[in-house]
């Protein structure tokens, strides 16, 4: 927080500079908060949704924010689905549960499902890449 008690991008610059650095580094939102994904294994989670996004799409970091899809649909994303390879290899196709995958390709099936996908290239095409909405 600054002097007047306000939240800047300094209380997560660390972390979004860390995740700008690692492959797969991205910020998923979900109706349970928020999950900074900074390198394998390392992960900072919270709740303050609309402050983290404004940040780490103002940085370039990769957004997938879920909170608007369908439940069943986002049960059937991440219980189905592979998982974002993070700071190591992914697993060559095909992708399932419990297998790493691109970014691109899981950021894909979330927008597809109705996700707001942000700063992604591999899908920059139908991707949104402004500021939050």
């Amino acid at each position: 927080m600054d002097k007047s008690g306000n939240r800047n991008q300094g209380d997560y610059g660390e972390y979004i500079a860390s995740a700008l650095k690692t492959e797969g580094g991205h910020l998923s939102i979900g109706r349970d908060g928020f999950v900074l994904h900074f390198g394998n294994g390392s992960r900072l989670s919270g709740y303050d949704y609309d402050h983290i996004k404004t940040c780490c799409i103002e940085a370039g970091l990769p957004v997938i924010d879920s909170r608007m899809v369908d439940f069943d649909q986002v049960v059937r994303l991440s219980v189905n689905g592979p998982m974002v390879a993070v700071g190591r290899d992914a697993d060559p196709p095909p992708w399932y549960a419990l297998s790493f995958a691109p970014l691109g390709v899981v950021a894909k099936a979330y927008q597809e499902a109705g996700a707001e996908v942000f700063n992604i290239p591999a899908i920059a095409g139908k991707a949104k890449t402004g500021g939050a909405q």
